[in-house]
């Protein structure tokens, strides 16, 4: 799974002020010719990156090439069950990218389009957010 080699803090805020806005870095197709792309705003975790990356693997079968363009940098900490307020934050529970609409995920090349397409369905099913996959258009 994704996870930071180091941080300069182990522990961070949320910044959950961030959801607020359309992307304007990573919102178009830099590597491959077919991507998913985000219509919603949220958090992913390490799991559901991993989750979808292997989708899509697994269904391409050895064939083509996959760029991840997120990375989750963000440690998100929990508090165990019935620990009272107070006592300090809680401990790092997992790693978050935080995503704003319009955000490549994913991107494909050297498949055909209609394989790639399923390819990207099934990351798109693993993963919390609406998304919509987008070609790059042929000169």
């Amino acid at each position: 799974m994704l996870e930071p080699k180091k941080l300069k803090y182990r522990k961070h805020h949320r910044n959950r002020g961030a959801f607020y806005g359309k992307a304007t870095r990573g919102a178009q197709l830099a590597f491959g010719s077919i991507g998913l792309k985000t219509q919603t705003a949220g958090e992913l975790t390490a799991r559901q990156i991993e989750a979808a990356r292997r989708a899509m693997t697994h269904s391409v079968q050895r064939g083509g090439k996959i760029w991840i363009r997120i990375f989750p940098h963000t440690p998100v900490t929990r508090k165990a069950a019935e620990v009272p307020m107070g006592a300090g934050k809680g401990s790092v529970e997992y790693y978050s990218a935080i995503i704003k609409p319009g955000t490549i995920l994913f991107e494909l090349d050297g498949l055909p389009e209609p394989a790639a397409r399923e390819a990207l369905t099934l990351a798109a099913h693993k993963l919390p957010m609406r998304t919509k996959i987008v070609v790059r258009l042929r000169a």
